[in-house]
């Protein structure tokens, strides 16, 4: 299933995505679940999504999208992951995951604009493939951390790089207000057998900037849930961004920054294309 959250006529819900349609779970059961992050929560949350074919069926174009889960307990992101890109930075390769956190303000649905702040030009693009988790755990072990998974998104963890470098702490030019994206929508784990073999692609204005295999993760997705979950729990609904491939604006040479009315585009086959349009503040 494709799971996704967002606004009809005004009123916050979440469904099922099916073709150019979404089934409007929420008008049904949000008496039982509040949103998405509620229906991961739930021993049969799913299943009841699943069996939604009462629900009522809206034009996917008559949506708003929000981010996939609005607000998840916590967005954890992970740096310096992907190995290629390890290399454009020229830092050393991490012993462990660079971990560093995104709040909820911090990003926005599939096709609403990204913000590019006042503060600031070097505003940079990074396609992620994002872990959503379906069970709560700590502790959790590398060979049992799939079954914690709820499914899989893209993340554009867009970054405003002289704020990230004011300090060694990654938080200030990872939290501006809008700067980052989380969709268009979860596919269910069940539907990616191997997310090890997918391929993530970002593109701005057309032109591919980022292609990189999941493969290339130096710390791959049981390894960030062992870790993660040892020092806090993964509830259902966090999101774990898992890095960025290289080909990042930063390190190109002159930087490619966005900038208003670029169109920056995530992709990934098997889950979909995250698209935003850039706007300043």
């Amino acid at each position: 299933m494709k799971l996704a959250s967002f606004i009809h006529a005004g009123r916050r819900s979440y469904g099922v995505v099916d073709g150019d349609t979404v089934l409007d779970a929420g008008a049904v059961l949000d008496h039982r679940y509040a949103d998405l992050r509620a229906v991961l929560g739930a021993d049969n949350g799913l299943a009841d999504l699943a069996a939604m074919e009462c629900a009522p069926r809206l034009n996917a174009d008559d949506v708003q999208w929000l981010p996939a889960i609005p607000n998840p307990d916590k967005v954890l992101c992970v740096g310096l992951n992907y190995l290629k890109h390890i290399v454009e930075t020229g830092r050393e390769t991490p012993k462990h995951p660079t971990l560093f956190t995104r709040f909820a303000s911090a990003q926005v649905g599939h096709e609403q604009p990204l913000i590019l702040p006042d503060a600031s030009t070097a505003f940079d693009f990074e396609g992620e493939l994002a872990v959503v988790i379906g069970k709560p755990g700590r502790h959790i072990a590398k060979d049992n951390a799939l079954d914690h998974v709820a499914g899989y998104s893209l993340f554009n963890d867009g970054s405003i790089r002289d704020w990230q470098r004011h300090t060694l702490q990654f938080t200030a030019g990872k939290n501006f207000v809008g700067s980052g994206s989380f969709g268009p929508w979860i596919v269910t784990r069940d539907e990616i057998p191997n997310v090890d073999g997918l391929v993530l692609e970002t593109r701005l204005n057309g032109e591919i900037v980022q292609r990189e295999g999941i493969n290339d993760l130096l710390f791959k997705i049981p390894a960030l849930i062992e870790y993660i979950s040892t020092f806090t729990e993964l509830l259902p609904g966090d999101v774990i961004a898992t890095g960025t491939p290289g080909g990042v604006g930063a390190f190109r040479n002159p930087p490619l920054w966005m900038k208003p009315g670029d169109v920056v585009e995530v992709q990934v086959e098997g889950i979909g294309t995250l698209r935003n349009t850039v706007k300043p503040e």
